[in-house]
Formats: C-alpha cells, structure tokens, sequence
C-alpha cells in the first residue's frame, strides 16, 4: 500500500508541475522521421490567401507583431481594409482584453463575413468608441444587416456593465441586432464532467438509472447550447446573407466553440483532416484560448482551481455529435478527436502548452521542439 501511495503521489506531483518548461514535450525525442514542420505548416498568410483571391476588402494587419496591443492574439491578424493599424489600437483599448474584431471566416458564396472579438468596455456609463462602430459597420456591405451574438445571457452582460464591461448599444450599431445565447462557462461545466465521468464509471446502475445520471449532470445541455449557438450563427451567414461578430466576455472560451462549429457547418475544407487542422490552429490556438489554464490536470481530476474548465472536450464533443449524423461529410472519425483531446492534457509535443501564441515564442517552442 505504501508503494502504492508512493507512486500515486509522483503522478500528482508530475502532472501538475508549475514550470512549464519541466514538461514532457521539452525533453521528448521521437523515435521517428517527422516529416513536416508542424509549426509552419498552417501560417496566417497562407489562410489569407483562401479570402484574398475572392475578395479585396480585407488586409493582414502587423499591429499585434509584438503583442504589444493584445496579448493574447497572434501577430498577424485579418482586418477590413479600410481601417488602418491606428484605429485597431484605440478600438483595442475599447474592447476587453485588448481583443478587437477580427476575421475568423469569409463565406465565398456570398461574402458574410464571422467576426469574433472581446466584450466592449461600455460600463455603466455607456462607453463609446467611434473607431469601434467605423471597424464593425466596415464589415457590412450596404444595404446589409449584421448580427451581435454574444454568448452571454442578457442578465449576465448587464452584470458586467457595472464592472466596466458591456455590450454594443443599439443606437451606434444601427444595422446590427443583438442576440443573447447563454453558454456556461468554468466551474459549472468542470462540476458537469466530474459528475459525467462518475456515471460512466459506476457499473452498479441499470440503463434509467444511468439515464437519469447523465441528464442530472447537464453534460448534453451544454452541447445542445453550443450547437444551437453555432447552426444560429450558420443560418445566419449562409440562409439570411448577414455578417455576425460573436464574443462573450473575453472571447477566448464560448466564442471560439461557436466560431469553430459554425465554420464546420458551413466549409467543407473544414471537415478535412489537414482543414480541421488549420481550424484548431487558427480558431483555438493562434486565437488564445488558454490551454495552459484550462487543461492544466488531467481531465477527470476532481480537485480543480477556478480557471480549469473542459472548454475543448465540449467542443470536440460538438464535433463529434455532428460527425455521428454526418459520417460521410468528414475525413476523419472519432479516434482523430479522442487524439486531439489527450494531446491537449498531455502530449510529446508542445502544440498545446502555453496560453497563447506570446507564451509559445517567449517559451521558444518552434525551435526546441523541431
């Protein structure tokens, strides 16, 4: 019993060191060829090249080159052309976190555009930023209508208003119309998958008592909340031929889940391998969720801080839902998912440590894990 104390007591100590540079990835040797250069393998110039050969209205920007405006964004970003690098900072001062509206996905049938960004720093007193509204309505061709889908309910981005943060106005964004779809986010989904887990680990129950279990843990309420999100967002580019901006609070959680699935619904390439690979680079890690907070223990750890939350799992999961109605629609099956979920909690290779792309070039992952 000792040894075995022993050893679980390493594998704690082990799995949730403080330095990241003590992790495996920094001391793993592949025992094979690797034959391509993962870190360069999805850049955002080559992304922009898919947009830029169908549209001329939007512009790599090189305002974030330091991550001087935003932390948590890449260096590189898509932005309307109109606006110039200027205004991109004064609408990051405007917008939490730093995260001014970018481009996440151009629909080449018709031109509707999915932005994301963090939520605007109104406060009670009804903030605006003219360089904010000019960057938004810049995005709608004229004529055309936009809607706001904040992944907030209304009660809870009223709350944030008396924090200083909020949501848009409807008088300076008269062509867009705001939508509240409540998605749950940190402890309340940790708390779901702790009780999932458990259901699916007790063996005693019969088939409604494990029913009961799996709909008392809220685990499918979750999914249900994020795809109906996402096929809203969908209908809303592809049926209504209408540009959205989607954020909740920071936009690093809830707002990559809906981009993503959304852009799943809409883009086949999306539904390849190596287009599903770009997605997750593009949508989850040059976007900055924070892999490094939110997978920080193994995924059915019980004792979990505050910031831990299974963000990724339910997205993949979301994937999978869609995947098992429309096998045929896909390159890849459920082992490519189960994969992605072990390697964002634990891996040889250090895709997933960091919690953005700032972190990934201060810890100089591209060069020691080549």
């Amino acid at each position: 019993m000792e040894e075995c104390l022993n050893i679980a007591s390493s594998i704690e100590a082990l799995s949730t060191l403080d330095s990241v540079t003590l992790m495996y990835p920094f001391f793993y040797r592949p025992m094979f060829e690797v034959i391509e250069d993962g870190w360069h393998s999805f850049l955002p110039e080559q992304e922009f090249e898919l947009y830029s050969s169908a549209t001329g209205e939007w512009r790599l920007s090189y305002v974030n080159k330091e991550f001087a405006v935003c932390p948590s964004y890449p260096p590189i970003v898509i932005v309307p052309k109109s606006i110039d690098d200027e205004a991109l900072r004064k609408v990051a001062t405007f917008r939490h976190g730093g995260r001014f509206p970018v481009l996440s996905y151009y629909h080449q049938k018709n031109g509707m555009v999915i932005m994301r960004s963090g939520q605007p720093l109104t406060g009670t007193n009804g903030r605006r930023c003219k360089e904010d509204e000019k960057l938004i309505n810049a995005t709608l061709r004229a004529g055309k209508r936009g809607y706001i889908i904040d992944t907030r309910s209304l009660n809870v981005a009223q709350q944030a208003r008396a924090k200083g943060g909020g949501f848009e106005q409807e008088a300076p964004y008269p062509q867009w119309r705001r939508i509240h779809k409540s998605i749950e986010r940190y402890h309340i989904l940790q708390e779901s998958l702790i009780k999932l887990v458990e259901a699916c680990n007790d063996q005693t129950h019969n088939m409604d008592r494990w029913l009961s279990k799996l709909e008392s843990c809220n685990w499918l309420t979750h999914i249900k909340e994020i795809l109906t999100t996402a096929c809203l967002a969908a209908q809303c580019i592809d049926r209504e031929g209408a540009s959205i901006l989607i954020h909740g609070t920071e936009g690093t959680d809830s707002t990559l889940q809906v981009t993503s699935l959304a852009q799943i619904i809409l883009e086949p390439r999306s539904r390849t391998i190596r287009g599903f690979e770009a997605l997750i680079e593009r949508e989850w890690l040059q976007a900055g969720h924070p892999f490094q907070q939110r997978c920080a223990q193994s995924a059915y750890c019980n004792a979990k801080q505050k910031w831990e939350a299974p963000v990724f799992l339910l997205f993949l999961d979301c994937v999978w839902q869609i995947l098992r109605q429309f096998p045929c629609s896909f390159e890849f099956n459920e082992n490519f998912l189960i994969m992605l979920f072990e390697h964002a909690y634990a891996s040889q290779f250090g895709t997933f440590l960091g919690n953005n792309e700032s972190e990934r070039v201060r810890l100089q992952l591209k060069k020691k894990r080549r």
